[in-house]
This record gives structure tokens, sequence and C-alpha cells, in this order.
């Protein structure tokens, strides 16, 4: 366990480092465009880790665990669709599209892009209104995982934790814009990093060889619950039974789902209109592929 004195070091120099990239941000806006895409200029790199926390986020670091325990190794594919369609479509395909068209237009959120691009206010207005009703579900989860994590992280309740988190998010966007909230997300991603190569790391060094772990895993097929077994699970090493509710849940809602959805949410759309050229996305994949594939 760690001391509580090394606890609050850590949490003390993290939070004046957050409080001095939000400062940047702050300083760094000065009109519109600066606020909502960083006057176009974000370094590739911070692009490429800023897209990563953004698409991974707390919903995967924290939850994905517990997901992966109830469908199974079959999430792999989750992560070749990622990669496939994340990142190098993405970056390579589309984000060069909205890029290069949000610059010449001058959009600045994706409802504006796609407004402009058809030259229809109906268009940007459902799409905001679309955005406006699903993002604070997609939020809520991520709030909500920050919020336990503060709370187990830091002993406090869990309401203080949860309106302090929201309260600071608020004035941290609101303060520095996407510039404070792409050099943030940087950090994040960072350390999102290295902390996920050191579980890889040490995970294997604990238990073992790679083929060793997966082959006793295998074997633990018969231990799999009966509620998950009725619902189509096989083990953790093989795909759910075809047509099973499992099944369906994998492949639609998360392989699918979040494999292709990714091309279509706006927080990450909004990123691609961020770079100055295209050179400058096709730099960021070069650390955003490796970020998902951890």
């Amino acid at each position: 366990m760690v001391d509580t004195l090394t606890l609050g070091l850590v949490t003390l120099v993290y939070i004046i480092v957050i409080i001095y990239l939000g400062y940047l941000g702050y300083k760094r806006t000065k009109k519109e465009e600066d606020f909502m895409v960083a006057g176009r200029k974000i370094h590739p790199i911070i692009l490429a880790l800023s897209y990563g926390a953004t698409f991974i986020s707390t919903s995967a670091i924290v939850g994905f665990g517990g997901v992966a325990a109830q469908l199974g190794m079959g999430l792999i594919w989750l992560t070749i669709l990622n990669i496939g369609i994340g990142i190098l479509l993405a970056f390579v395909i589309f984000g060069r599209k909205v890029r290069s068209i949000g610059q010449r237009i001058k959009a600045v959120t994706f409802p504006d892009l796609l407004g402009k691009i058809y030259k229809s206010k109906f268009m940007q207005s459902i799409t905001g209104l679309i955005i406006l009703i699903g993002m604070p579900l997609y939020t809520a989860a991520i709030l909500i995982g920050g919020a336990q994590f503060i709370k187990t992280t830091l002993d406090i309740q869990y309401d203080l934790a949860l309106i302090g988190f929201c309260v600071l998010v608020a004035v941290y966007v609101i303060l520095g814009g996407i510039i404070a909230v792409m050099y943030t997300d940087a950090l994040q991603g960072a350390i999102m990093m290295v902390g996920m190569i050191l579980l890889l790391v040490l995970t294997f060094t604990y238990l073992g060889p790679v083929g060793e772990v997966n082959a006793e895993l295998t074997a633990m097929a018969p231990l799999v619950p009966a509620g998950l077994q009725s619902a189509g699970m096989t083990g953790w090493t093989s795909f759910p039974e075809l047509g099973s509710s499992i099944w369906l849940t994998m492949v639609t809602t998360i392989i699918l789902g979040v494999g292709i959805g990714v091309l279509a949410q706006p927080q990450l759309v909004v990123r691609f209109m961020t770079v100055k050229n295209t050179k400058s996305l096709n730099r960021a994949i070069f650390v955003g592929g490796p970020f998902i594939l951890l």
C-alpha cells in the first residue's frame, strides 16, 4: 500500500500540473477559434494523446476489466476495429477530410461542420439536439468512473467526489477552452499509457509467459458462472455462442457500436480540426496506434 504522505505529494504535484495546463489554455485563448478548435495549431503528439485519452477514457480504463471478465477475450476484435477504423481510417481518410473542409468553411464544432457542408440550419440544429440528448449519458459514465476513483483514492464520500469533480471540469473547460482540455487529455493519456505498459509487464511477470497464461485461462472454461453460460458465454478465451444474448451485446453494442461508431463521436471529430495540416494527422498515427493497442 502507498503511504498517506506519498499519496498526498503525488496528488499535490498532479493538481499543480493540471492547474498550470489550465492556465496555459486560458492565456492562449484569445478568440472563438482558439476556444473551440485551439486556433488549429495543436501539436500532433498532443492530438494523438488527447484523442486516445478521450476515446478510451474512464469507461474503458475502469470498466473494461469487468466487461472482459463478463464477455471474454472476444473483445480483442474491438481493439482491431479501434486501430483499423478509429486510428488508421479516422486519421488518414476521415480526419483529413474533416480538417481540410472544416478549415475551409471555418467550422468549429461537429454540428457547425455538417450545417455548413449541407448549407442547412436544420441539419446543424438536429445534430446539436442529438448531441445534447446523447452526450450527457456518455458523460455520466465518465463522471461516475472519475468520482469512484477519487472516492477510493482519497477516501472521501462519493457525493463530495462527484460534485467536486463536476465543478472542476466545468470551470476548467469554461476558462481554458479546448486548449486546456487537450493539454490535460495529453497528460492523462501519457499517464494511462505508462500505467498500461506497467500493468501489462507486471501481469505477465507475475503470472508467467503469455502462452501459459492463455492456456490456463482456457482451462478455466468450466468455471464460467451458470448465469453467463446460459447467456451464451463459452469461456474467457473463446467467442460467445453465435446468436446468444452475450454474442449480440458484444458484436452489435461494443465491437461494431464502438469500433465503427468512433467516426461519429463529436468529441473526437472536433479534434481533427485542431491541427494545421494533414501531415500532423499522419504523424499522430504513430502515437495514437500504440496507445489504442495498449
